[in-house]
């Protein structure tokens, strides 16, 4: 499976390239890390990181699938995806200029859409139980909170 790009109302979602490393530093910089922990990325960093998704994990039955998403001309976050067998595990990230306009869910949804026209028949995702922005999301997305915990995190599943 290969990451192709997908578009929404409002925006684009471009398969991910080193290129973008340097304007995504700048995306995620900023107060994106209560919940995840770490902190920003610096360009360089960020490169090595997309080199190494780029590649892969290696193994014929996992696919990492990344995009940037873009709004305008403007790159402000990205959506991924790890994909085995049939289960999608996803993840999304909004630069904090652009959050609380809908970004996010807009993203979410458009990429769920995509996974599933893709044969993805299981969808799942983890979120901190205080991050309630992620958490409308993830439900918007149509993703239900289960009652696991995963290193702190609640398990959503389709």
């Amino acid at each position: 499976m290969i990451a192709t790009s997908f578009d929404t109302a409002r925006l684009s979602c471009l398969p991910l390239r080193v290129e973008y490393a340097e304007e995504m530093a700048t995306v995620l910089a900023g107060d994106l890390y209560t919940f995840t922990g770490g902190e920003p990325p610096a360009a360089e960093a960020l490169g090595a990181r997309y080199r190494r998704q780029l590649d892969g994990p290696g193994r014929a039955d996992e696919h990492w699938l990344n995009w940037v998403i873009q709004h305008g001309e403007n790159l402000i976050g990205y959506v991924q995806a790890t994909v085995t067998g049939s289960t999608a595990e996803i993840a999304w990230v909004v630069g904090t200029d652009w959050q609380g306009r809908g970004f996010a869910k807009e993203a979410a949804l458009g990429l769920v859409a995509w996974l599933k026209a893709h044969g993805v028949e299981r969808i799942i995702a983890h979120v901190h139980p205080d991050h309630a922005a992620s958490a409308a999301v993830t439900a918007a997305a149509g993703l239900s909170r289960t009652d696991q915990l995963d290193d702190g995190e609640y398990l959503w599943s389709t």
